[in-house]
């Protein structure tokens, strides 16, 4: 099983006695998808609301504390699987309905991750 959530994020260089120009960056940042019912598999959950980033501070200084520079600006892209993946997570999240508040797993997954689910062969 594969999966990755994708962001788009804008990052800072802010150099100490140097200056750079320009000195703000776009790059992809792909964060490896936890295990279904492994410990921190709930990031969807945690982390994004209707294919959003839920709490844009929060997600800007965990992405910049994995990339080591200042991330400005953060967007949600994907999570990008395979079918494998998605099967597991969907058997997870239908285990515990109640944890979600919902009465489907497809609900589920389209509060939190919107319609922002690419499966790859």
């Amino acid at each position: 099983m594969d999966a990755a959530y994708v962001f788009a994020v804008t990052f800072r260089l802010d150099p100490d006695e140097a200056t750079v120009d320009p000195d703000r960056f776009e790059t992809t940042l792909e964060i490896p998808a936890s295990e279904p019912g492994a410990d921190g598999w709930l990031f969807f959950r945690d982390r994004l609301w209707r294919g959003e980033i839920g709490d844009g501070p929060s997600f800007r200084r965990l992405a910049s504390d994995r990339l080591g520079v200042e991330v400005v600006a953060a967007d949600f892209r994907e999570l990008r699987t395979d079918q494998g993946y998605l099967d597991a997570l969907t058997r997870e999240i239908a285990a515990d309905l109640d944890r979600f508040n919902a009465e489907s797993a497809d609900e589920v997954c389209h509060k939190y991750l919107g319609s922002s689910i690419h499966v790859r062969e």
